[in-house]
């Protein structure tokens, strides 16, 4: 069989192409069976050799616990459905290879409590027995896919680890079924069971996401576990201050996920680039299909000491699910529940049905989510704001209309009449400290060049050392605080003030996302409770804090909080 080839941009090897499949339903086997595309014109069964229908192109199984949430959607008796082969994909259920249909609208008319009570009461009809014959069936069905997929992407682990030394490799670990089968996969292609896995608390996780992780630190002796968590800020409180995450608006991932992991990395490798093993999928979304299997692009990569390589890239979520149960792997409770993806468990991203399955196991955390939205969907003035949550309306949001804190992103200066490319810049609270060291990547800073009479600070050209920079407080009418900033000895004044910007509007609207954090590749910004600090020990003056690529306005808050006018 031929295969698309293509040259891997970081270890030079040949690597394989995606192998379009279609799922087919054996009626005498009761299970589905993975076919290529370039094959589903034979549509065989691989074990009685019977003629097959077409199913879907991705799907995944259906645990007996959800097979009894699933009775009781559809009214049918209790342990009716037991016994049957259940698989599901997006809003269809497929009993035994028969589609049944539930839309996301479905969810809205459904009696949360009486099905609570239906989940308690018939809670000892719940079998595992025929479940495991039919996923033995599953899994014998589609022998030469599993050899095949565990082959490829074992292959892809150990070269693209090869020009790495084996205390540089780390593990992403969430706890979701992508990054378990990830573990699971690098782990044993490298016959390594020491390696790093660094797990993300995001303090929004599921009850069942802390049990398993702590299941799996404990089954694995050997592996250096680290818990990355941001226990200096509250996600309610910071809620209440920007507002909820929202899909295009996710600060939460920077401030309790990407920025907690990054320090994590920091404190462990200092300097040094690592490379990261991800269980990114490219079925997934949209927007991780442009993604690349090895990506270590800067623009693409969310902390910038890592280069990240995906070995389940290609994989479909029925691909996860064979090789977890051929191969006996744990896994996160939440998916024999019913919920088909885990992370945290009031994200934006979450369709309806997750958050019905919420309100089933997570009740007391699905009403105070929903009465904050409430009170927060009041305070910015929306007309009817018992619709706008439960619509999912408070998702779309855009900018930080209706919030106080939306005006600490605004720039607001004065040009200086007395000197030539100056600005008087407002600030929010006194000039201190603080705010002098974020211009350490501007150059080296010089207060003893400065007029101390103004408090001036000069900053210096690393190269050159000639002054580029004037730094010093100032009183300006209309302004309760105010910095005046001179640039001098350069070619472009105006794209210099622009950075200047940058780095005020940090001051005045930094919310400690932690974002600048995971820019800097060398570790040099640290931003605690007692502000933002960069170590000039430690900057390189690469300007990527200060770029518009990576940062658009200098600060995430400029996108969160930004409003039209």
């Amino acid at each position: 069989m031929t295969t698309t080839k293509k040259i891997c941009p970081v270890c030079g090897n040949e690597t394989e192409e995606d192998r379009p499949i279609e799922i087919y339903w054996c009626d005498e086997c009761k299970t589905p069976v993975i076919k290529e595309i370039k094959d589903s014109s034979k549509a065989k069964c691989n074990l009685c050799g019977n003629t097959m229908k077409y199913m879907a192109t991705d799907m995944r199984p259906v645990f007996p616990e959800e097979i009894l949430l699933l009775e009781l959607l559809l009214e049918k008796k209790p342990g009716s459905l037991q016994k049957s082969s259940i698989w599901a994909s997006n809003h269809r259920y497929f009993i035994d290879g028969k589609v049944t249909a539930l839309h996301m609208a479905d969810y809205y008319d459904m009696d949360v409590n009486k099905i609570v009570e239906g989940l308690k009461k018939y809670k000892d009809t719940i079998t595992y027995d025929y479940f495991n014959n039919h996923m033995e069936n599953f899994i014998n069905a589609n022998k030469d896919r599993l050899n095949y997929i565990i082959d490829e992407a074992s292959e892809f682990i150990r070269s693209t680890s090869a020009k790495y030394d084996r205390e540089s490799i780390v593990i992403s670990f969430s706890g979701g079924k992508d990054s378990t089968v990830t573990a699971d996969l690098v782990t044993k292609a490298l016959s390594d069971p020491s390696l790093v896995h660094i797990f993300g608390n995001t303090t929004l996780e599921f009850p069942s996401t802390i049990e398993y992780a702590n299941r799996f630190r404990k089954n694995h002796p050997y592996a250096i576990f680290q818990i990355a968590e941001n226990k200096e800020q509250n996600f309610n409180e910071v809620c209440k201050e920007i507002g909820p995450p929202a899909r295009m608006m996710r600060w939460c991932c920077s401030m309790f996920k990407t920025g907690p992991i990054t320090r994590v990395l920091n404190s462990m490798y200092g300097d040094e680039q690592v490379l990261t093993f991800y269980g990114i999928r490219k079925s997934e979304s949209v927007s991780r299909s442009k993604y690349n299997r090895i990506e270590k692009n800067t623009g693409s990569v969310k902390i910038q000491k890592q280069t990240v390589a995906s070995p389940i890239f290609f994989w479909r979520d029925i691909d996860i699910w064979l090789y977890m149960l051929a191969e006996e792997v744990d896994f996160n409770d939440a998916y024999r529940y019913g919920y088909d993806r885990v992370g945290c468990w009031m994200c934006p991203n979450n369709n309806k049905r997750a958050m019905f399955l919420s309100k089933i196991y997570m009740p007391e955390r699905s009403e105070a989510w929903r009465d904050y939205l409430i009170d927060f969907a009041k305070s910015i003035g929306k007309p009817d704001p018992e619709k706008y949550v439960d619509e999912g309306s408070w998702k779309a949001r855009q900018g930080g209309n209706g919030l106080a804190a939306a005006d600490d992103v605004k720039i607001r200066f004065t040009n200086c009449t007395t000197e030539d490319n100056a600005k008087i810049y407002k600030l929010v609270r006194p000039f201190d400290d603080e705010l002098v060291g974020m211009f350490v990547p501007f150059g080296r800073l010089a207060p003893e060049l400065g007029r101390k009479l103004l408090n001036e600070t000069i900053v210096l050209d690393v190269r050159t050392n000639v002054p580029i920079l004037s730094i010093q407080p100032f009183s300006q009418d209309g302004y309760e605080y105010a910095v005046k900033v001179r640039t001098m000895n350069v070619e472009n004044h105006e794209d210099l003030q622009r950075k200047v910007a940058y780095q005020i509007r940090k001051f005045n609207a930094c919310k400690k996302c932690l974002k600048c954090e995971s820019v800097c590749r060398h570790g040099a910004i640290h931003v605690t409770a007692d502000g933002y600090y960069i170590d000039a020990s430690k900057c390189v003056h690469c300007k990527m804090c200060v770029n518009q690529k990576y940062l658009r306005g200098g600060c995430m808050m400029d996108k969160y909080l930004r409003t039209k006018d």
